[in-house]
């Protein structure tokens, strides 16, 4: 055997043996490689936030209704790792540990501005953006809400605030902290309608009596898994992972599962 053969039977050895180390109960090493990428703790630290069905909607139990719950799970099980959701009163918190590193992965907007500051994987829901009016609104639809003294509700940092807040011309935008602060305000009348994704406003209209929904949309968001800055290597992984739930059934049956409204069907 020459030399440049043995130098390279030596180098595959090493290989093999680094891969065995690094995986001692798993049988592919790119397994442990992806793992220490993607979720570089040893727990899939997943950000979520609670009120709506495209996050986590909590009710107590140790499966929680909610697509970003429900796909982190399975990441977090197709990664061979614990699963660790952190839940936050606002999503712009969840957007922020995202951009600093303190969680691994959120699922949400894949918007331009949000892509700046963390990675997307392909798009795996499409949601109406809408509003949403109190008992006994005069609003008809979406139409009638750009109106000299009409107060339209966002969540503060959310797409709907930076979208809205270049597109309304006439009427007057407030700024809510929470999706629960924002309930309360449209219930007592403190402002004409919310704006958010529609999954979101049928959510609340639970607890808005009388509330309605308005018919048409203002926009579209575009729902993605979305990692920090700096593991750009986890980027296949989380294409081909989102081909699987996607393929598989399982962001259908989550988003059934959660109640969710207002998925823009295929096409549209």
């Amino acid at each position: 055997m020459d030399c440049a053969a043995t130098i390279l039977r030596r180098a595959v050895i090493v290989a093999f043996v680094a891969c065995t180390a690094l995986a001692p109960v798993r049988s592919d090493c790119a397994d442990v490689d992806m793992a220490r990428i993607l979720a570089p703790t040893g727990h899939l630290r997943a950000g979520l936030y609670p009120g709506t069905p495209t996050s986590v909607l909590p009710d107590g139990t140790d499966n929680p209704r909610g697509v970003g719950y429900t796909i982190g799970k399975e990441m977090a099980r197709q990664l061979h790792v614990d699963y660790a959701p952190v839940v936050f009163p606002r999503n712009a918190e969840v957007l922020e540990a995202v951009k600093s590193g303190a969680v691994d992965v959120a699922f949400t907007n894949a918007s331009p501005a949000r892509a700046k500051n963390m990675d997307f994987g392909p798009v795996y829901l499409e949601i109406e953006l809408g509003y949403l009016v109190p008992d006994g609104s005069p609003l008809s639809d979406i139409g009638d809400v750009d109106a000299t003294g009409r107060k339209v509700g966002v969540t503060a940092g959310s797409t709907s605030d930076a979208t809205l807040g270049r597109e309304l011309k006439n009427a007057t935008l407030v700024r809510a902290p929470t999706l629960k602060d924002a309930t309360n305000m449209l219930a007592s009348h403190q402002i004409d309608a919310f704006a958010t994704n529609k999954a979101t406003l049928f959510e609340m209209t639970e607890q808005v009596p009388g509330s309605r929904v308005l018919d048409g949309r203002w926009g579209e968001e575009r729902h993605a898994i979305a990692i920090p800055k700096g593991r750009e290597a986890g980027l296949d992984f989380l294409r081909s992972f989102t081909a699987h739930i996607r393929s598989s059934g399982l962001v259908s049956a989550a988003a059934d599962r959660a109640g969710l409204k207002g998925v823009v069907a295929p096409g549209k």
